[in-house]
């Protein structure tokens, strides 16, 4: 009898783990979407409204808004992870819609480079392999830790050999590093989905420190997204004239 009640209380703890799990995850979810949302309706509208285009690049090249778009977002990343435990759950929320509105105005110059089709259809393609690759994060028994971390040493790969090609220019260079991205940036999604399950299960609901992790996790699925979608759209982007 103790031992099938014992059976019994440890079975209602996992499926309360594994519920506040499944909310917390909607929560990094709904953020990452939100984000995603903006970016994308203020790319589109800097990028194919020639009043808002101009205030981002002119025929002599970028305005200084231009050149604030390029290179915030980096600032904003650094902001909210070195000073995550010092702000509140507000400003954090607060510094990533911002960040997600600053990415938008520096990613509508993908509307300058390729065709709109092209865009659409691999925002469609990235779509589909970031929800497979989500869905087999969350659901794989296996552990994902050895994997994750040879992604992470991928990505460091990736950041060096761009810094490197900026000076050496090289086409076939760009375009290796445009594949192993994908191939980096899929597997990371999948990775990191399963490091949030296991957050999210450690995690007391409600909290002001599961709402900042909820927010971090959404910024850390939103890069995976928005670097997925860049080095697909390089790869077979249909460029303009």
């Amino acid at each position: 009898m103790y031992n099938e009640i014992e059976n019994l209380n440890t079975e209602r703890q996992n499926i309360a783990t594994g519920t506040i799990a499944k909310t917390f995850i909607a929560n990094v979810f709904s953020w990452m979407t939100l984000a995603l949302t903006i970016t994308g309706i203020v790319a589109y509208l800097f990028g194919t409204n020639e009043e808002y285009t101009s205030l981002i690049i002119t025929p002599t090249g970028f305005t200084g808004l231009g050149y604030f778009a390029m290179f915030a977002p980096i600032g904003f990343v650094l902001i909210m992870s070195f000073a995550f435990n010092k702000l509140s759950s507000t400003a954090l929320l607060g510094l990533f819609l911002a960040y997600s509105f600053v990415m938008g105005m520096s990613m509508s110059t993908i509307f300058l480079a390729y065709k709109a089709a092209s865009i659409y259809m691999t925002f469609g393609i990235t779509a589909g392999t970031f929800g497979f690759m989500a869905v087999l994060g969350y659901t794989t028994k296996t552990d994902l830790t050895k994997f994750g971390s040879i992604m992470i040493m991928g990505l460091w790969g990736i950041m060096l050999a761009s810094i490197v090609n900026i000076f050496a220019g090289s086409s076939a260079m760009a375009t290796l590093i445009s594949i192993v991205g994908v191939l980096v940036f899929t597997g990371l999604t999948a990775y990191d989905v399963q490091k949030l399950k296991r957050i999210g299960s450690g995690v007391e609901y409600g909290t002001e420190a599961s709402s900042k992790l909820a927010m971090m996790g959404a910024l850390n699925l939103y890069l995976d997204f928005i670097n997925l979608f860049i080095m697909l759209l390089r790869l077979f982007g249909d460029r303009r004239n």
